[in-house]
């Protein structure tokens, strides 16, 4: 039985809840374990062979080596652990968010020193504000994942 849900009308975001949090446990210690050189070393040498030691799902697996975060997320990711996927490729968090959004980064930089995006539209989930799914790569993300 599914507890309810009101946050889910937060347009273009995912709530990491308990839920969430089973459904990514081995994609976010994947993430945990690119802390260790030694790891990120041998992740960078074969990812595929380095993910297919993780008991995660097929989806998940593709995801990461698309380096798709809004999917990730989407398949219960945590975005303080997969910044670790980004720092072992060299990228900032900013470098993430903006891609996650579908800007640049300097977009992205822009967007947040003029304090971010509007809340006009994006109140809850079917106004037509820029943070909505229609307008975001994550909303593509999120129509796939099933419940």
């Amino acid at each position: 039985m599914s507890l309810e849900k009101p946050y889910l009308d937060i347009p273009g975001t995912t709530i990491f809840d308990a839920e969430q949090s089973r459904r990514g446990y081995y994609l976010n210690q994947f993430c945990m374990s690119l802390m260790k050189p030694e790891n990120r070393a041998r992740f960078k040498a074969d990812e595929q062979a380095y993910l297919d030691g993780w008991d995660m799902s097929e989806e998940q697996r593709l995801a990461v080596l698309a380096r798709d975060l809004n999917r990730c997320i989407a398949l219960g990711g945590n975005i303080y652990f997969l910044a670790k996927i980004g720092a072992t490729d060299g990228k900032s968090f900013q470098q993430m968010a903006g891609s996650m959004t579908g800007m640049s980064e300097t977009q992205y930089r822009d967007m947040m020193i003029a304090g971010g995006r509007s809340i006009r539209g994006n109140r809850f989930v079917g106004e037509d504000g820029d943070a909505q799914a229609q307008h975001q790569p994550q909303g593509r993300a999120l129509s796939k994942v099933g419940s």
